[in-house]
């Protein structure tokens, strides 16, 4: 070896994610790839004089995290101008939201579109409903929407209304609805996307010339947090040339990327698949969000002064779709090699997506590894994850819900139905395989803390334990934020563990995830990130910084 791409990493363990070598004390890197992984005096008999060798001091080095399920287009546009973001990391209490938004609008010249988002009201109880008068005593000069953190609700005042074009004629789009009065008259609401993002305006829709430099941005966040690959699971078709570019420049993180499933009438442009930036699927949203009552559950939502306050006291959601709508999508994407992904959170959109899945596969019968994923799965049964395992379905779990959302939902939601909630061991245990997620930017991107989460089922803000029997082990957490995550974006054959001739895409921590006490996992901090052996965090030629990333709830 004699490439100044040659690394050497000693002085720490090597956690592979390889069944057949789960631990080295080496590992070496030439040309983008792994070529050995074993014993320090065997992989340092490969040193030569332009090999640089990295002492990990007793850190561990993992595979680069995978980010299964991500939205780096919608999080790089919360960057732009015209954003007011009070997400609560950034807003903890609602007289911060209020304050932010005033002192945004007092400064901004009439007429300049606003948009406020991370609005949230069950971490930060005390905000009012956005609606459209209020938002107008607001900002009475500007056109102001704000997006629910969810994404899934968005509300605009008068002027952003007709600035995004809409009036009472405006059609729904497909799967999505704004919200009119009994006269048919726009109330300012938007259900589910892409009405929301359509309402939320342009302050979200970035110029092509700042792409990107708002794409850097956003995967350098992945990267400080340790991710290296990451899907984009609401792709706009006529979205795909910038991310794909932006990828192949910035070279900080792998994009797998799903198109949206009710933007198909614009044609994706044509991109040559690399190991960077491939388009591999099509997603569906089945229903809606639970912070905003609009997933469809089997049963009702607590009456509680909270669920009363935000309007889903004793309600049930519905479906966006029906089980022949989601067969469809599901037989054209079989048909046309595209791996299917559906949102789907409460039991009975499940249940409707599972025998939309069925019908399909009857349909379309010669496809045995569609890999076809479910998204978020909170109120998912025993009985439907077998059913699942059964489909070949797999499923991506949306741990943070537990760790950010677990209070709420025991006191004012759902009381005890929560224990089952993202049921972590039950799919293991029907034999799906699982991904964890943050579906940034929902919630900040942070695999460890996931981690913690299905380990310990702990909530952030109490500590409390929340459905005990759903815990699963570190070495199953660790691999369903790694190689399972990369099967899940057909992506296992280059990235997702320590293996000869895979890319050397790592990350370095502050500890092993196996050896700390598990209440602890979430503590264990990002040290060094690498994309095919190259250094992506901390940026080149910039001071280290050993940054926890949590947010600051």
């Amino acid at each position: 070896m004699n490439s100044v791409d040659n690394t050497i990493f000693v002085g720490g363990p090597v956690i592979t994610m390889d069944d057949n070598r789960p631990t080295a004390e080496a590992l070496a890197v030439k040309d983008g790839r792994i070529v050995a992984v074993g014993s320090s005096a065997d992989v340092l008999t490969l040193r030569g004089p332009s090999t640089e060798v990295v002492n990990l001091e007793g850190r561990a080095l993992l595979p680069g995290f995978v980010e299964a399920h991500g939205h780096p287009m919608i999080g790089m546009s919360f960057r732009g101008d015209g954003v007011i973001d009070v997400r609560a990391p950034v807003c903890p209490t609602p007289e911060g939201v209020i304050r932010a938004i005033k002192e945004r609008v007092a400064r901004t010249p009439a007429g300049q579109p606003l948009t406020v988002i991370g609005w949230e009201e069950l971490l930060r109880p005390g905000l009012p409903e956005p609606t459209r008068e209020w938002l107008d005593t607001l900002a009475p000069a500007h056109p102001l929407a704000v997006l629910h953190n969810s994404t899934h609700s968005a509300w605009g005042n008068s002027r952003a209304i007709a600035t995004a074009g809409l009036d009472q004629s405006t059609p729904d789009w497909e799967g999505s609805r704004f919200i009119r009065d009994a006269d048919g008259r726009l109330t300012g609401r938007a259900e589910e996307l892409p009405a929301t993002l359509i309402m939320a305006g342009t302050p979200l829709v970035a110029p092509p010339e700042e792409v990107p430099s708002l794409l850097a941005k956003e995967f350098s966040a992945y990267a400080q947090a340790g991710v290296t690959t990451v899907g984009e699971l609401a792709l706009d078709p006529a979205h795909q040339q910038l991310l794909a570019a932006a990828c192949e420049m910035e070279q900080t993180v792998r994009v797998r990327a799903y198109r949206m499933s009710n933007k198909t009438g614009e044609r994706a442009s044509s991109h040559r698949a690399t190991s960077l930036f491939r388009q591999i699927g099509v997603k569906l949203w089945a229903d809606g969000s639970p912070w905003v009552g609009s997933f469809a559950a089997s049963f009702p939502y607590l009456d509680t002064p909270v669920t009363r306050k935000l309007g889903f006291a004793g309600r049930r959601g519905c479906c966006n779709y029906t089980a022949e709508q989601v067969q469809e999508l599901c037989v054209a994407g079989l048909r046309a090699g595209e791996q299917v992904a559906v949102h789907a959170q409460g039991d009975d959109a499940i249940d409707l997506v599972l025998d939309a899945i069925a019908s399909a596969l009857a349909e379309v019968p010669d496809n045995p590894d569609h890999r076809t994923r479910l998204e978020h799965c909170c109120l998912m049964t025993p009985a439907q994850y077998r059913r699942a395992a059964q489909l070949g379905v797999t499923c991506s779990l949306f741990l943070a819900h537990v760790r950010y959302w677990g209070d709420v939902m025991v006191e004012q939601l759902f009381g005890e139905r929560a224990e089952s909630w993202t049921a972590a061991r039950s799919a293991l245990d029907a034999g799906v395989r699982i991904s964890l997620h943050n579906d940034v930017p929902v919630t900040p991107s942070e695999p460890l803390a996931n981690v913690h989460a299905a380990v310990t089922r702990q909530t952030a803000k109490s500590r409390q334990v929340l459905g005990p029997l759903e815990r699963i082990t570190v070495d199953e957490a660790l691999r369903a934020v790694t190689l399972d995550a990369a099967w899940q974006l057909r992506s296992e054959h280059e990235v997702g563990s320590l293996e000869v001739g895979k890319l050397a895409d790592l990350t370095m921590i502050s500890a092993d995830p196996r050896t700390v006490p598990p209440e602890r996992i979430d503590r264990i901090t990002i040290e060094r990130t690498w994309l095919a052996g190259r250094p992506t965090w901390p940026p080149p030629k910039q001071t280290r910084r050993n940054t926890p990333l949590r947010a600051c709830l």
